[in-house]
């Protein structure tokens, strides 16, 4: 009996009677013999099993940038891509649903620092900004990040959290996590955040991470955390 080789839309193959019908979403191939034939033909040329969706996603997942992610309890930090940056700076949501349907202006404002970081070839992965979002339903509820790269030994922090997600301990956990990331790095010695003296809810937040009061600086409050 001749038989034939078909294949379906996601370019799998199979062996089938050249005079049967053909099963729904298949069509025949140039490829025809007795079964045995077929079999070696389809051995030969079918490597790769997996279906064409699915080596479309492996491969669009290993072509996408790496980005750094770290868990704080209850959420995680995903580290911005300049692409994202420039969506969040032009008022999107960078693909992502956003606790309260919008991102804050802090984070719309760091994300133009970081987008202009980039364009001007001074962003060094890592020592960006990154999302703050919840492990629970993927939903982002703020960002967090540098105001750049290391220097003498320091390097600066800041965070902004949409009104809905406070009060519920992510940026304490997120500043306390990112912190301790970056006192690990190699060359960095402390961690510097400020606010100004009326947000006592940032305040709050760099207390309870372990950061310490220092004097002053130009009308701001500064908190430092060492090893």
């Amino acid at each position: 009996m001749t038989h034939v080789v078909i294949v379906n839309h996601e370019e799998q193959y199979a062996v089938w009677p050249r005079r049967a019908e053909l099963p729904a979403g298949w069509r025949a191939t140039d490829w025809t013999g007795d079964e045995r034939g077929c079999l070696e033909r389809v051995a030969e040329g079918w490597t790769d099993l997996r279906p064409a969706s699915v080596r479309e996603a492996v491969a669009e997942d290993a072509a996408r940038p790496a980005v750094q992610l770290l868990t704080a309890g209850p959420v995680q930090l995903r580290e911005v891509l300049p692409a994202e940056a420039e969506q969040l700076r032009d008022g999107g949501t960078a693909g992502l649903d956003w606790l309260g349907g919008t991102p804050g202006d802090g984070t719309r404002v760091a994300a133009k620092m970081l987008a202009g970081a980039a364009a001007a070839g001074l962003l060094r992965p890592g020592w960006g900004m990154y999302l703050l979002v919840r492990s629970e339903d993927a939903v982002a509820v703020g960002g967090m990040g540098f105001h750049g790269a290391p220097d003498g030994g320091q390097v600066e922090i800041g965070f902004d959290l949409v009104e809905p997600a406070r009060g519920h301990g992510y940026a304490t956990l997120a500043l306390s996590e990112l912190a301790c990331w970056a006192l690990a790095q190699d060359g960095v010695d402390r961690v510097i955040a400020t606010t100004t003296p009326d947000n006592r809810a940032s305040q709050r937040v760099m207390e309870r991470a372990a950061f310490t009061r220092m004097p002053d600086a130009d009308g701001l409050f500064v908190y430092q955390l060492t090893h």
